[in-house]
């Protein structure tokens, strides 16, 4: 009979965020890390080391070892299992893309644990930028266990905000060292508070919150609102731009961004008036912007921007709070800017490559603006007349002008 472990967390992905934020933290809160990757040499290298560096890009420099860990290759089926099986708490930070493939290795898990202790909870930190991960968790895990299984009852899904920044890591540095990883000091992971079936662990950085979506949404339409807003309204401003900071440098860049911002922020006020005040948003915002220009960081617009597929869909941080926007009747057109800004992104990466699916979208756009506003942003020409219109409007002037 396989023994629960209170002190173990089993993590899916031992990527950039699972590195330097998840597994930072719970290993430096006294937990025993262990990594589940897809990448067998960043497993063999962790077991082989035992540790690895987080280097933190600040006002000064700090580097930070990260102990006590060890990863498991997920490929060994029956020993992800294990480990799920027998994990006190488990999380996930594998990326959009790659959570399809892990639901089979927590419900083996969850059935296992179910047959040697069926009355020990267990809870998973979501670290994914989704929204509604938590029934997207539910959904996906009760088609693959047993119906009697009680998962309302013994898995706790629980709903984090990511607001830390990690930038790609270079060749070079990655050549110095495949484990090391560069990420801001910002070090706080804002957590749904109750969704967990446990006690939640006492560990310096997590900072439970009641209401959830309010702060998952203020991540979105904040964080990655702003993020986006400035690469891409950086791009046009000057596509020879390879850092987020060389684009804030540029007054009228930071005035647009930080408006657009502002306008998001009030549409949030107006979804969530008993969880955030006006002058918290400001400050949120002008904290965010401070964060953006860390020059130590190296954040790169390509970074930031690609992948516009997923970031102008339908719900993401430009349409979803457009959305919002037009169901209160607020105010949108620096959002609207900002969007229409994403349509002619091109930045590329250190090789000089497009993200593969940015220039899918690039051949899309020369179909036109209300194409993309249909078939990507998913807008109705007839019930969003106006965006339209407004979105024509602006894309004519960014051709013309380039800016």
């Amino acid at each position: 009979m396989s023994k629960i472990d209170t002190n173990k967390l089993v993590l899916f992905g031992a990527g950039k965020i699972g590195r330097s934020f998840i597994g930072q933290l719970f290993s430096n809160g006294g937990y025993e890390v262990v990594f589940i990757d897809v990448y067998k040499p960043v497993i063999d290298e962790l077991n082989r080391r035992g540790n690895y560096n987080v280097i933190i890009k600040g006002d000064k420099e700090e580097v930070l070892n990260i102990k006590n860990i060890r990863g498991v290759w997920a490929g060994d089926k029956k020993k992800v299992i294990h480990e799920v099986s027998t994990a006190g708490i488990l999380a996930t930070s594998v990326g959009l893309g790659g959570l399809k493939e892990i639901f089979y290795f927590i419900a083996k898990g969850l059935i296992e644990r179910y047959k040697t202790d069926s009355g020990n909870p267990v809870d998973i930190i979501i670290a994914e930028n989704m929204r509604n991960a938590d029934e997207y968790f539910r959904n996906e895990l009760q088609k693959l266990l047993p119906a009697t299984y009680p998962l309302g009852k013994l898995v706790g899904l629980v709903e984090t905000s990511i607001g830390k920044m990690v930038p790609i890591m270079q060749k070079k540095d990655l050549q110095d060292d495949m484990l090391q990883i560069f990420a801001e000091p910002y070090n706080t992971l804002i957590l749904n508070g109750k969704a967990f079936k446990n006690p939640i662990p006492d560990i310096s950085g997590l900072a439970p919150k009641n209401n959830m979506k309010a702060w998952v949404d203020r991540k979105l339409f904040i964080h990655n609102l702003g993020h986006s807003a400035a690469s891409y309204i950086g791009y046009v401003f000057n596509p020879e731009f390879i850092y987020l900071y060389e684009a804030l440098a540029v007054k009228e860049i930071y005035e647009k961004v930080r408006a657009t911002m502002v306008q998001s922020a009030e549409i949030l006020l107006t979804r969530y008036p008993e969880e955030f005040t006006m002058v918290d948003l400001i400050a949120h915002i002008d904290d965010l912007l401070h964060r953006f220009q860390n020059k130590a960081l190296g954040d790169t617009i390509f970074r930031i921007g690609s992948d516009l597929f997923r970031k102008l869909g339908p719900e993401d941080r430009l349409c979803g709070a457009l959305r919002s926007a037009i169901s209160l009747n607020k105010p949108y057109e620096r959002i609207l800017f900002a969007l229409v800004c994403g349509f002619h992104f091109r930045a590329k990466n250190e090789e000089g490559n497009m993200f593969k699916e940015d220039a899918e979208f690039a051949k899309l756009y020369m179909k036109g603006t209300e194409y993309v506003l249909k078939a990507v942003c998913g807008f109705d020409i007839s019930e969003n007349s106006q965006i339209f219109r407004d979105a024509a409007l602006i894309d004519s002037h960014l051709k013309i002008n380039g800016s």
